[in-house]
């Protein structure tokens, strides 16, 4: 077999010099070329979901449930292994020729499942349809380092050039040292030249380039499931050991539980907090408990009254400090859950658990009613506080006991605010319209710092929910995205954090384990670092 290289230095920052060959056509990500997998090839894999909140174009999803149907569908220029290590999936060789100039060379011979080929210009048209600005698309963000791009005008992304058809080189408008690292996220996906006919047509039915693809005609039943199959011309690192994934859109996950007890689901990845005391009794060997790259909080926005100015800081500094995260994390999540001291994940290089200012994420009920009296000086409190929640993800245990905590502190009405199902939730949130603070968090799309910190909080960003803007703070992302020495990036990352620890754009809450399970049925499940089941290695037992 032909072994692909990429120019990356691990999962840290990028060196020119570095060279880490990974990855081989064919072959599972398992870690060992041609290890025998034993199990049913043709077998379909029954798999949780979650109704996604818009149609499925790559640059147009930023949530788990449409995100994770896009990464089985879609293969990108690079992937990550389970421990979040870079492997080459599209990509040939990315060549690091300084912190703002790339070459990107392809496979040849790859095609969507229509049959197109897979070339450069695939890559080309879709980041440039991804970043027009009135396109209006979540994950624009992404394209913001690249040379042209304009959130304000219809500009074409003028650092990307076709050098011939399977070679394209990326030049970025400022430096950014992790910008290889990042093109395993579904932002940039390519899409065939099919898409640009009919984009809203095409997200309902898309065609991929991945290791699966929709069944057929009425694949995907909203609010119920999609059906998908493995893609028998896809030749990479991710090829299936299976014959595809029944992906079910379940209410609750409580029902999700049920099923996999019953025998009627194979792999979930999300636990409900009613079971945490028993599942991994229940599931013995197949109950699974590990660090992810995933990050709870909620966000007050700005624009509400009382959360402008000095007293919004001093309103969400009395809230942070009202909330007893130790208790929550030990009664409510039983150990599956550790208190945040920052706005990342322990799982990642650079996460530092020392930062200045990062006492106000702790349990402080006295300090909390002192701010708040010195926000009530400046305008009394009129009114309830809640917290805007979806009740299809298991989130309102948390979030009663976290209202209740602010409650009992601060002696204010506070309660939670239940929005039916994830989509509608961020339907509010994406339009501006919701009126209350809402649950956000990040399962990270790469795994480095600035994912954390880029995507939520800078000016613009896509994911930036709260329209959170200081240029301090963008001064010190900018400046740790350019630094090529890993230590000092993540130096000024740190900082930057501790400027978010004044402002609490998102209260943080806790760090996540990937708390899931799997049946008799299944063999060969292993959840990777961002706690989504590597779905290509699971196979059926036969």
């Amino acid at each position: 077999m032909k072994r692909n290289k990429i120019t990356l230095a691990g999962v840290g920052l990028l060196s020119a010099s570095a060279l880490v060959l990974v990855g081989c056509a064919g072959s599972n990500n398992s870690g060992d070329e041609g290890e025998a997998v034993e199990g049913d090839a043709s077998a379909i894999i029954t798999v949780n979901g979650s109704e996604p909140q818009n149609p499925l174009i790559p640059t147009n999803t930023n949530e788990v449930g449409g995100g994770k149907i896009l990464d089985a569908m879609f293969a990108g220029l690079i992937g990550y292994a389970a421990d979040g290590a870079v492997f080459n999936d599209v990509a040939e060789e990315i060549t690091v020729e300084d912190p703002q100039n790339l070459t990107v060379k392809i496979r040849e011979g790859l095609t969507f499942t229509d049959g197109e080929e897979v070339t450069a210009d695939n890559f080309i048209k879709a980041w440039n349809y991804g970043a027009l600005a009135s396109n209006e698309q979540l994950s624009s963000y992404f394209f913001e380092d690249i040379e042209g791009f304009s959130y304000d005008a219809d500009s074409e992304l003028t650092g990307l050039e076709e050098v011939d058809e399977y070679t394209f080189t990326i030049a970025l408008n400022k430096p950014a040292s992790d910008f290889a690292q990042r093109l395993g996220y579904s932002a940039y996906y390519p899409l065939p030249d099919v898409a640009f006919d009919d984009i809203e047509a095409f997200g309902e039915n898309p065609i991929g380039n991945g290791p699966y693809m929709l069944e057929g005609e009425g694949a995907w039943q909203h609010d119920v499931g999609i059906n998908l199959v493995s893609n028998p011309d896809y030749e990479g690192p991710r090829t299936p050991a299976n014959g595809g994934l029944d992906i079910k859109f379940y209410a609750s996950q409580d029902s999700a539980y049920a099923d996999l007890l019953a025998g009627e689901l194979d792999v979930l990845d999300a636990i409900p907090d009613s079971a945490f005391e028993t599942f991994e009794s229940d599931l013995g060997d197949r109950a699974v408990n590990q660090p992810a790259a995933i990050f709870q909080s909620f966000t007050i926005p700005e624009r509400l009254e009382h959360f402008g100015g000095e007293e919004g800081v001093l309103r969400r500094q009395a809230i942070s400090m009202s909330i007893n995260r130790e208790e929550i994390t030990d009664v409510i999540f039983q150990g599956t859950r550790t208190p945040a001291s920052d706005f990342t994940s322990p799982v990642i290089d650079g996460w530092s658990d020392s930062l200045e200012g990062a006492e106000v994420l702790a349990y402080d009920p006295e300090k909390a009613k002192e701010l708040w009296a010195e926000a009530d000086a400046i305008s009394p409190w009129s009114g309830e506080f809640q917290i805007g929640y979806n009740a299809d993800g298991g989130h309102q245990a948390w979030v009663d006991a976290t209202v209740n905590s602010i409650k009992n502190t601060l002696g204010i009405e506070a309660s939670g605010a239940p929005y039916p199902t994830f989509a509608e939730l961020r339907g509010e949130v994406t339009e501006r319209t919701i009126q209350s603070a809402f649950r956000t968090g990040w399962q990270a799309d790469y795994p480095g710092l600035y994912n954390f910190l880029g995507p939520l909080y800078a000016t613009n960003a896509g994911s930036n929910d709260g329209d959170y803007s200081n240029p301090e703070f963008d001064k010190l992302l900018s400046e740790g995205i350019s630094a090529t020495d890993a230590e000092e990036a993540n130096g000024l990352f740190q900082k930057a954090q501790e400027v978010l620890l004044q402002d609490l754009p998102a209260t943080p809450l806790w760090y996540s384990n990937v708390v899931g399970g799997y049946g008799e049925t299944v063999d060969n499940v292993e959840f990777g670092w961002n706690s989504v089941p590597l779905f290509e290695q699971i196979t059926k037992v036969s």
